[in-house]
C-alpha cells in the first residue's frame, strides 16, 4: 500500500490548459447564466406580443392577457418537469434530438436536429437585433449602424465561447443578475403602486378589427409561447455541467422555470390591472418600468440593462448548438470534424458554423428583427412536441413506477405546443415562416446525404470486418532536396529512418547550379544516391510527380518524404517557400505513393 502511495505521488502533473479541468465545467448558477437568458430575456417580447394580438379586439380585450399568460405558465411548468426528465434520460445532452433518436426513429431525429439547428441560429440573430433596436432606442444616433452593432457583438460572443463556455458564463453571471433583479423590482414595485409612476411613449388609436373569440385567444397563445424559446437549451447542454452532471442540470432548468413563470406571471398582473396598451415609442416593458421606477435614471438604466440582456442571451445558443453538432458528428450526420474538441472543452468548428451561419443571416435581412420574429418560435415549438411525445414512447415501452403519470403529463404538453406550433406556422406564413419549412427539410437532406456517404465509406473500408493478411513489399523513399544543408541532412536522416532504399531527387533548369550539386554531394558522401532531373521551365512539382510515377510502375511501396523550415513565430511563416506545402498537394491528387513532411524547427 505504501510503494502504490508513493508512486501515486511521484506522477508528474500535466498543468491543465485554459479550459481543462472539472473547474471550467458549470455550476447550476452558472449555467442559469450561460444556458437560460434565452428565456429569460423573452419576458422582454413575450407578453407584448400578446396585448398586439389581442388590442385587434379593443382595449377591453387586453384582460384575457393574466389567462392567456397563466395558461402558458402552466405549459411552461410541463416543460421544465418534462426537460428534466429529459435530462435524466439522456446525460449525454441532444434534448429532443437525442429523445427521437432513441424512440421515434432516424427521420424523425433529423427533423429534431434541423429545427434546432435552426432555432439556435435564430436565437443569435433574434436577440442580437433586439438588443441593437433596444439600444438605439436609448441613443437614436446608433439607429443607422445596427447591423454593425449585430456584428460586432457576434463577434465578442463567439471570442469569448471559443476560450470555453465557463468563461462565457462568468461573463454573464453580472448581466444576469441584474436583469432578474430588474424585472422583479418592476413586479414588486408596480404592484405596490395603485398608479403608475409615470406614462410614457405617445398614445395611438385603437380600432377593434376582430372578435374576441377562440382564434384570436389561440393567436395570442401561440404568440406568447414566444416566451418559452430557450427552455430547452440546458438539456441540450448538459455535458457542460459539473459533476453531478444530472442533478445540477435538473436544478437549473427548476431554476428556469421558476424565475421565468413568475416574471411572466407578475408582468401580465400589471398589464391587466393598468390597461397597458402599445404606445408608439416605446415597448410594453417600458411603460411596466415607466410605471414602476418613474423616468428618472432608474428607468434608462433598466433599459439599457434588458438591452444587454437581449444581446447577451445570444450564448444560449453557443452552448447548445455546438454539444448538438457533436452529436449529429458522432452520428455520423454531419462532418466529423465538428465533433472535435482539441485542447479545450470547447466544440469549436460548431462555435465557428453557428457564427458564420448567424452573421449571414443578420446580413441578409440587414438586422431587422420583425423580419426574424416569425421564424423564431416554430423550431422551437418543433422540438417541444418531439420531445413530448418521444417521452410518451419511452414511458409507454419501459414502463417504470408512476410511468402513465409521467405519459399523460407528456401527452398534454405534446399537444399544447403542436397547436401552439400549427397555429404560430398558419397565422405568420405569409409574414416569412414559409423560410422555415423550406429550411428545415434541405438540413434533414443533408443529415441524411452526410449519412449515406460514411455508411458507404465504412463499407468500402470494411469497417467491423477481418481485413486480409498485410502484404510486405519493398519501399523506396524519395526526397526532394534543393541544396546541400542541414535541412537536407536533416530530411535524409528521417528517410534512413524510414526505409534502407532512399534517393535524393533534385530538380535544376541551371546545368552549372547541376554540376554544383553533384560536386558538393559527392564532397559530403551522405551515404544516399542523387538523382537530378534537368527542367528547362524550371518547374519543381511536375518532374517530381512524373518521377515518382515512374517510380510506382515497379510495384514497390513508395514514401516521398519532404522537408519543410518551420519558423518558430508564425508570423514569419509567409516568408517561407511554399512549394513543399503545392508538391504534397499534387502528390496526394495524383498518386498513391504516401506523402510524409517532415518540420525543420528553426529558432527564429
Amino acid at each position: 500500500m505504501a510503494y502504490g502511495l508513493a508512486r501515486r505521488e511521484l506522477r508528474p502533473r500535466v498543468p491543465l490548459l485554459p479550459g481543462e479541468g472539472e473547474r471550467h465545467h458549470l455550476t447550476s448558477l452558472e449555467g442559469l447564466a450561460a444556458l437560460s437568458l434565452d428565456a429569460l430575456s423573452s419576458v422582454a417580447y413575450g407578453p407584448e406580443a400578446i396585448v398586439l394580438v389581442l388590442i385587434a379586439a379593443g382595449t377591453g380585450a387586453l384582460t384575457a392577457t393574466l389567462p392567456v399568460t397563466l395558461v402558458i405558465a402552466a405549459l411552461l411548468a410541463v416543460l421544465v418537469v418534462s426537460y428534466g426528465q429529459v435530462i435524466a434520460v439522456h446525460p449525454d445532452g441532444g434534448g429532443a434530438y437525442a429523445v427521437a433518436k432513441k424512440d421515434l426513429g432516424p427521420k424523425t431525429s433529423y427533423l429534431a436536429a434541423a429545427s434546432l439547428v435552426v432555432d439556435y441560429v435564430l436565437t443569435v440573430t433574434v436577440s442580437l437585433a433586439a438588443g441593437a433596436a433596444s439600444l438605439a432606442s436609448a441613443f437614436p444616433s446608433l439607429g443607422s449602424h445596427l447591423l454593425e452593432i449585430c456584428l460586432a457583438g457576434l463577434a465578442l460572443l463567439t471570442v469569448v465561447n471559443l476560450r470555453g463556455v465557463a468563461e462565457s458564463a462568468r461573463v454573464l453571471m453580472l448581466p444576469t443578475v441584474l436583469f432578474i433583479v430588474s424585472i422583479l423590482g418592476i413586479i414588486v414595485l408596480g404592484l405596490l403602486h395603485s398608479h403608475p409612476a409615470a406614462v410614457v411613449g405617445t398614445a395611438q388609436p385603437v380600432h377593434a378589427t376582430e372578435a374576441l373569440g377562440v382564434l384570436l385567444l389561440l393567436k395570442a397563445f401561440s404568440s406568447g409561447c414566444s416566451a418559452l424559446t430557450g427552455v430547452e437549451a440546458i438539456a441540450n447542454g448538459v455535458p457542460a455541467f459539473r459533476e453531478p452532471r444530472v442533478k445540477r442540470a435538473q436544478r437549473t432548468e427548476l431554476m428556469l422555470g421558476a424565475l421565468l413563470g413568475l416574471m411572466l406571471i407578475g408582468l401580465a398582473v400589471l398589464i391587466r390591472r393598468d390597461h397597458v396598451a402599445p404606445r408608439g415609442g416605446v415597448t410594453v416593458l417600458a411603460q411596466l418600468t415607466a410605471g414602476a421606477y418613474g423616468t428618472g435614471w432608474a428607468y434608462y438604466a433598466t433599459n439599457l440593462i434588458v438591452t444587454l440582456a437581449l444581446a447577451f442571451a445570444a450564448n444560449t445558443s453557443f452552448g447548445g448548438l455546438p454539444v448538438l453538432m457533436s452529436l449529429l458528428a458522432k452520428d455520423h450526420r454531419l462532418p466529423h470534424l465538428f465533433g472535435l474538441r482539441k485542447e479545450r472543452p470547447v466544440y469549436r468548428w460548431g462555435v465557428v458554423a453557428l457564427a458564420l451561419l448567424a452573421a449571414l443571416l443578420l446580413i441578409a435581412v440587414n438586422a431587422d428583427t420583425h423580419r426574424m420574429i416569425p421564424l423564431f418560435a416554430i423550431g422551437v415549438f418543433i422540438g417541444f412536441t418531439i420531445s413530448q411525445i418521444g417521452l410518451v414512447r419511452h414511458w409507454a415501452r419501459e414502463r417504470p413506477p408512476g410511468w402513465l403519470r409521467r405519459a399523460v403529463l407528456n401527452g398534454v404538453g405534446a399537444v399544447l405546443t403542436a397547436v401552439a406550433g400549427i397555429v404560430l406556422l398558419a397565422t405568420k406564413f405569409l409574414e416569412g415562416a414559409w423560410v422555415v419549412v423550406v429550411a428545415i427539410p434541405l438540413l434533414m437532406l443533408l443529415f441524411a446525404r452526410v449519412q449515406r456517404y460514411y455508411t458507404a465509406v465504412g463499407l468500402e473500408l470494411g469497417l467491423g470486418e477481418v481485413p486480409p493478411p498485410v502484404r510486405i513489399t519493398d519501399s523506396l523513399v524519395i526526397v526532394p532536396v534543393g541544396e546541400v544543408s542541414k535541412l537536407t541532412q536533416h530530411a535524409l536522416s528521417a528517410a534512413r529512418a524510414l526505409g534502407h532504399d532512399v534517393v535524393a531527387v533534385a530538380v535544376h533548369g541551371d546545368p552549372a547550379k547541376a554540376r554544383s550539386l553533384e560536386e558538393s554531394w559527392a564532397r559530403w558522401n551522405p551515404g544516399v544516391r542523387l538523382e537530378v532531373i534537368d527542367s528547362p521551365q524550371r518547374s519543381l512539382v511536375e518532374p517530381i510527380v512524373d518521377y515518382v510515377r515512374r517510380a510506382e510502375e515497379g510495384g514497390r511501396q513508395i514514401a516521398v518524404l519532404i522537408p519543410e523550415v518551420e519558423p518558430q513565430h508564425r508570423r514569419y511563416q509567409i516568408l517561407q517557400n511554399q512549394r513543399g506545402l503545392l508538391l504534397a498537394a499534387a502528390l496526394r491528387a495524383r498518386t498513391d505513393v504516401v506523402v510524409c513532411v517532415v518540420p525543420y524547427r528553426l529558432s527564429l
